[in-house]
């Protein structure tokens, strides 16, 4: 057998380019967190993202959907209401249309709402610049400084994507490395005034990393969220028709189609030969799977800590896996309702029916960035914010097909929960419930009425997220995503282009370059490694 791994995009890569690829799946359904399970019967949820990440879009896109995989693009895509003395309450609504997105803006601000265009322009220029990077292995230090001539200059081939993100960047480069590295919040000072827009905006900058917009270097996540296009329009996100769990059965039939074969099996262990190198993987009931290469899309926790034995490892590399920031602040909570929620700054049709801001992601607790960080300054005591960030998103305003008439199903993705609580107390159904209820009363004061919707709910804290979907501390990124774990250090130095210390072992998931996100730019790339080395064998 030519490979296995557990599912994900690249066994499509590997199995098309004529490499026999057996996927193995630890969960009873197919991908990971990327799934659709139901909350209730008859209205299906998304554990964790309800979007997918734009940068999913590129050439695998045509084939997925020639596997049924449709995405349902969102415009307007923001909507944040406030709460305030007036009535009715005002609030923000951001689109695509710039003259609508800029008369949204000058309620709060009409010097803003000039700068906006400009602001776009200058994101958008940093983005197409380092886009690049995503679809590109690091540069591998450690091989400009090893082996012949001949193998140098090879290597140098690598810092071609690099040098072209140079050369995009041009006279701006000082300026964009300011916003690589400063705080979101100091970045968007510069630009603007009014603090709900600048709070709307660092949402991206801080969304499931434990990071406050005040934290140095929150300006790069913001980039990683709005890299890449949907059906040709930059930085566009989308919900996925079925739910994300459709986009993994798109991808698992893509492979299936090249020939590739999916079990759902538990993985023990990886094995390895006498001379150290990966020869397949042994599954929990001691079956040995034989194969020449082993691709992990586990996080790297998991494949380098418990798949194969630490003892087979460097000792420098272990201690780097070990001290990898993996702290998360997020609990999602899926929620069934019986009706749209109706918002005071923005109340229900008589009919009921979806309004374009129920399509956004809805930015609530958003009125200034200070909030934000209060939020973040609680969770670091080891306490659930009191007044916690939430991002809600109802999908099934666009795919009604998610839930039952009337119905509908609503994805809060909320922080800030510490994995750790104060005292050591642990996230038992009492803490577990009581954070949700604290959520569901901010939620009532934006749109009363909220709570008596209610169906039913689904709490995923920290602890459950890493329990059920082997997230690393519950963070969905596998690890954080601040400068000092990306780029050549991800998921450690000199093993940032997908090989490990194990020959034939590679890591292909959010662990590795370029990080987090529903976009599979991680396992195209470890795919072509992969088999670039496959060829030498």
């Amino acid at each position: 057998m030519g490979s296995v791994m557990p599912c994900s995009p690249q066994a499509a890569y590997l199995q098309r380019a004529g490499v026999r690829t057996a996927v193995l799946e630890k969960r009873h359904v197919l991908g990971g967190a990327a799934v659709t399970e139901e909350i209730v019967p008859g209205t299906p949820a998304h554990p964790l993202s309800p979007c997918p990440q734009p940068a999913l879009v590129g050439p695998a896109v045509p084939v997925l959907q020639r596997h049924g995989l449709r995405v349902l693009p969102r415009d307007p895509y923001s909507f944040t209401p406030l709460l305030e003395d007036r009535s009715p309450p005002r609030s923000l609504l951001l689109g695509h249309n710039m003259a609508q997105t800029q008369r949204q803006i000058a309620q709060f601000s009409q010097k803003d709402a000039q700068a906006y265009p400009e602001y776009e322009a200058f994101m958008g220029g940093l983005v197409s610049a380092l886009d690049p990077l995503l679809d590109a292995p690091p540069v591998d230090t450690a091989a400009l400084g090893q082996g012949s001539l001949l193998q140098r200059l090879m290597a140098l081939q690598d810092l071609r994507p690099l040098l072209r993100a140079g050369l995009a960047l041009g006279r701006q480069l000082p300026r964009y490395y300011e916003v690589l590295t400063a705080p979101i919040s100091k970045i968007l000072d510069q630009w603007f005034e009014s603090e709900p827009l600048k709070a709307t905006l660092a949402t991206d900058a801080v969304i499931g990393a434990m990071a406050s917009p005040h934290t140095p270097g929150s300006g790069y996540v913001l980039l990683h969220h709005v890299m890449g296009e949907l059906e040709g329009r930059r930085g566009a996100w989308g919900y996925v028709a079925g739910g994300m769990g459709a986009l993994s059965q798109a991808i698992a039939c893509a492979a299936v189609a090249q020939g590739a074969h999916i079990f759902a099996e538990k993985v023990r262990g990886v094995r390895a030969r006498g001379d150290g190198r990966a020869q397949g993987i042994v599954l929990q009931d001691g079956t040995e799977v034989r194969s020449k290469m082993v691709l992990s899309n586990a996080s790297p926790q998991i494949t380098f800590l418990e798949l194969i034995s630490q003892e087979q490892l460097p000792k420098d590399f272990v201690q780097r896996i070990q001290q990898v920031d993996t702290r998360s602040p997020v609990t999602k909570i899926n929620v069934a309702v019986d009706r749209l929620p109706s918002f005071l700054a923005a109340p229900n049709a008589r009919d009921g029916q979806p309004l374009p801001h129920h399509q956004c992601s809805i930015h609530l607790n958003c009125e200034g960035t200070h909030l934000l960080h209060q939020a973040f300054t609680e969770a670091t005591h080891g306490h659930p914010s009191s007044r916690p960030m939430i991002e809600l998103c109802i999908p099934s305003a666009l795919d009604p097909e998610l839930a039952p008439g009337g119905c509908h199903v609503v994805s809060l993705f909320t922080q800030y929960t510490p994995s750790v609580l104060a005292g050591g107390q642990p996230w038992d159904e009492q803490a577990r419930n009581a954070y949700a209820d604290t959520v569901f009363d901010c939620i009532e004061a934006y749109a009363p009425g909220f709570k008596a919707s209610v169906i039913g709910r689904d709490i995923l804290t920290p602890p459950d997220l890493e329990r059920i979907f082997g997230l690393p501390g519950g963070n969905i990124f596998h690890g954080g995503m601040s400068l000092d774990q990306l780029y050549f250090v991800r998921p450690a130095p000199s093993y940032s282009g997908y090989r490990s210390p194990i020959p034939g072992l590679y890591l292909c998931g959010s662990g590795a370059h370029p990080g987090g996100g529903v976009m599979g730019a991680a396992g195209r790339n470890a795919a072509h490694v992969a088999l670039k080395d496959f060829r030498c064998l």
